[in-house]
């Protein structure tokens, strides 16, 4: 892009600034909920400290919560490195956004290869933040498919009890 054309039109700097805040505010509310999940994680394993400590009365019972709390802290620790790569690409993200802001401003005073230099650290920026939210949401799945799979077998407990009752 021509340096001259950002200093012509300002709305083609706020273009190129645009983008990365839109993504900080985005990988923001991510951090936010991954936030959340790790809270409810841990409210699972107070639960599950409250059911060990009240005593298991069978064998199956008793590995049965061994499971569910391996599963919950494997849980926590792929919420915790989700959150680590949603924080960095947070912060890959405003910091794009700030090089792209000072690129604009560097295009109106100073000639190549600074604007060329400011744009392409700011891509890079914006790229790893993009890995950053790739890595998070993989992160994500795996601890979503742990707590499917407790609920899972508090399911199939359910339908026993009510089985045994029932019959």
């Amino acid at each position: 892009m021509d340096p001259t054309s950002l200093a012509e039109n300002p709305f083609a700097a706020l273009s190129f600034i645009a983008a990365p805040a839109l993504l900080t505010n985005a990988s923001s509310v991510f951090a936010l909920s991954t936030i959340n999940r790790m809270l409810r994680t841990r409210d699972s394993m107070r639960d599950l400290l409250a059911k060990s400590e009240a005593g298991v009365q069978t064998e199956a019972q008793a590995a049965r919560l061994i499971e569910q709390v391996n599963r919950v802290e494997r849980q926590a620790a792929l919420l915790l490195q989700a959150l680590r790569s949603i924080y960095i690409a947070l912060a890959a993200f405003a910091s794009a956004t700030l090089v792209t802001l000072v690129g604009a401003s560097v295009a109106a005073f100073a000639g190549e290869p600074w604007p060329r230099v400011f744009a392409g650290l700011g891509v890079l920026l914006g790229f790893i933040g993009v890995g950053g939210m790739v890595v998070g949401c993989v992160h994500l799945f795996h601890a979503t498919q742990l707590s499917l799979a407790n609920i899972r077998q508090e399911a199939e407990v359910v339908r026993q009890l009510h089985a045994r009752r029932s019959g």
